[in-house]
């Protein structure tokens, strides 16, 4: 009898991973997870604008966001000692404060649009925060606690809506004249605390997929591997060519995740 219920939980256990396996395009969510990772590595943020575009072509966007989630809690986790040393952390605890209020109407939004209205919601967002920071937007004074609020609001929004937390806090900061190690370090710790948000807003509604879970725990070593190889490129004081790179991994995988190609 313990030999059959130890049977029974390894299958429970191992069938979430073999129906991820199966995934139609999961060689297309590889290729997502390490590009990613290569420009959170390298930035502090860009892994949704990256991968939820591409995500979005073969998984329902529930699907989507649980699985780059899953890979994007872990990764980062070695970046955080640094990110505590060069960021500010008390401007990031109140940009996840205002984030944790407004993550639940943006899933409520969510769940409410049809996955096309998804795609195209991420890929514009993405774009929109682009044209911003190449138009040279700039934010020339210093942010206040209201400001900084008030962003972390419209992220926590933007990421409970298209999964993208990040882009009102990185028009605040990259759009600063913060030097790119604060920019990268405040990214950095500040995405990690809405994608916990948004984890348990899931969690608590009922919107977690365990094969999904399971498809993100399959996509962490190629995003870890990305993740690695960013951090390394990664140069302070080649600030233009870090900005760049970034801008033009950001554009393609937004164009590319645009429902128009289907």
């Amino acid at each position: 009898m313990a030999a059959v219920r130890a049977r029974s939980l390894q299958t429970w256990m191992l069938e979430p991973f073999t129906i991820a396996l199966q995934t139609d395009g999961l060689w297309l969510l590889g290729l997502g997870a390490v590009l990613a990772g290569i420009v959170r590595g390298f930035t502090g943020f860009g892994t949704a604008m990256v991968y939820l575009p591409i995500a979005a072509q073969v998984l329902s966007p529930f699907e989507a966001l649980t699985s780059m989630i899953v890979m994007d809690l872990v990764a980062p986790l070695i970046h955080v000692p640094r990110a505590l040393r060069d960021g500010h952390p008390p401007d990031v605890l109140r940009l996840a404060c205002g984030a944790f209020i407004a993550v639940p109407l943006g899933v409520l939004v969510l769940a409410m649009v049809e996955p096309e209205v998804f795609r195209w919601g991420v890929s514009v967002v993405a774009l929109g925060l682009l044209v911003l920071l190449v138009a040279g937007v700039r934010y020339r004074g210093k942010p206040t606690s209201a400001m900084i609020y008030g962003t972390g609001l419209i992220g926590g929004f933007t990421g409970g809506s298209v999964g993208l937390p990040g882009p009102p806090v990185i028009i605040l900061y990259m759009a600063s004249t913060l030097p790119a190690a604060a920019v990268r370090a405040n990214s950095t710790l500040y995405l990690i605390l809405a994608e916990l948000a948004l984890l348990a807003v899931f969690q608590w509604n009922g919107y977690l997929s365990v094969p999904a879970l399971a498809l993100g725990g399959i996509l962490i070593l190629p995003y870890v591997l990305g993740n690695w190889s960013g951090a390394m490129l990664f140069q302070p004081n080649a600030e233009r060519v870090y900005r760049n790179i970034a801008y033009l991994v950001i554009a393609g995988s937004a164009i590319i995740g645009l429902p128009v190609w289907d």
